[in-house]
C-alpha cells in the first residue's frame, strides 16, 4: 500500500504536510530539514522543485526558489540528495513543482527515479488533468505515484467531483484565489468554501493549503478536512533560523499541541 494511503487510513484528521524547497537554504539542506521534520511529528513531508517561474507562489516561497536555484540545486542533485532517504525517513514524501523542469528531466526517467528512491506522490499544479489522463496517468501508476490535483474556491462542483474521481492521493484545497503565502486568520467566505467542499462528501481526503501558518489556522483547517498544508510560514522558520534542526521541530510542535 502507498505509503499516502496508508497515512490517511490510520489517521483522518489533522494530518500536517510540511512543504520545504530543495536546496534552501544551502545547496546540502535536504536531508537534514527531511529530518527534522519527520522528528517534528509532521505526517507528510513536501519538496518542492525549485523552478525560475513559480508563477503560483508568493514572495517567500519565490525567494527559496531563486536562492535554491543560485546554489546549484537541479532535479538531478535533487535525486542524487535523496538517493538513500528511506533509510532515514519513514512518513510519505511528495514531490512537487512544475511541468516545465520535469519534462525537460523526461517524465518517465523522473517516475521511475521517484520510485528508485521512494517517492510517494506527486503534485504538480500546471499539469491539465485531461493531459495527465492522456499522457500520464498509466505512467504514474506503473511507477506507484499517487497523483494529486488542486481545487480553489472558483472550482465548480463539476470539477471538484471530476478532480475526485481521477485523484489517487489526496485533494490539495487552495483555501483562497490567490498566491501563497501567510495570512491572518481564517475568514468566513473561506469557511463557507471548506464546509460546501466537505459536504460534498468526496472519496479522497482532503488538505487544506495556502495562508495555513500557526496552531489557531491549522486547528481551524483540520475541523473542515483531514489537515493542512503549511508551506511559506515554514520557509520563514528555515531562513530565520540560527539551528535548523531545533527550530523546525520546535516550530512543528507548536503546530500540532
Amino acid at each position: 500500500m502507498n505509503r499516502i494511503h496508508k497515512l490517511f487510513k490510520e489517521k483522518g484528521s489533522r494530518a500536517l504536510s510540511i512543504y520545504f524547497t530543495a536546496g534552501f537554504p544551502e545547496l546540502e539542506s535536504t536531508m537534514g530539514i527531511m529530518e527534522a521534520i519527520q522528528r517534528g511529528g509532521a505526517d507528510i513531508i513536501e519538496i518542492g522543485i525549485p523552478y525560475s517561474d513559480p508563477v503560483a507562489d508568493g514572495p517567500t516561497i519565490q525567494d527559496s526558489n531563486m536562492i535554491a536555484l543560485e546554489n546549484g540545486i537541479s532535479l538531478k542533485k535533487i535525486f542524487e540528495q535523496l538517493e538513500d532517504f528511506r533509510e532515514k525517513i519513514s512518513i510519505p514524501v511528495v514531490m512537487m513543482g512544475y511541468l516545465n523542469p520535469i519534462i525537460q528531466y523526461g517524465m518517465e526517467a523522473f517516475c521511475e527515479k521517484c520510485q528508485e528512491v521512494g517517492v510517494d506522490g506527486l503534485i504538480l499544479p500546471d499539469l491539465p488533468m485531461q493531459q495527465y489522463l492522456d499522457e500520464y496517468k498509466v505512467l504514474f501508476e506503473q511507477y506507484g505515484l499517487v497523483n494529486t490535483f488542486l481545487i480553489s474556491p472558483q472550482t465548480s462542483e463539476k470539477r471538484i467531483r471530476e478532480i475526485d474521481e481521477n485523484t489517487s492521493g489526496f485533494i490539495y484545497m487552495v483555501s483562497s484565489h490567490s498566491i501563497t503565502g501567510a495570512k491572518a486568520g481564517i475568514s468566513d467566505e473561506q469557511i463557507s468554501y471548506f464546509e460546501r467542499v466537505k459536504a460534498m462528501n468526496l472519496k479522497n481526503p482532503r488538505l487544506i493549503g495556502f495562508g495555513i501558518s500557526d496552531s489557531e489556522t491549522f486547528s481551524k483547517a483540520s475541523e473542515y478536512s483531514n489537515g493542512a498544508i503549511i508551506g511559506s510560514a515554514f520557509i520563514k522558520t528555515v531562513k530565520d533560523s540560527k539551528n535548523l534542526s531545533e527550530d523546525i521541530q520546535g516550530y512543528i510542535q507548536s503546530l500540532i499541541n
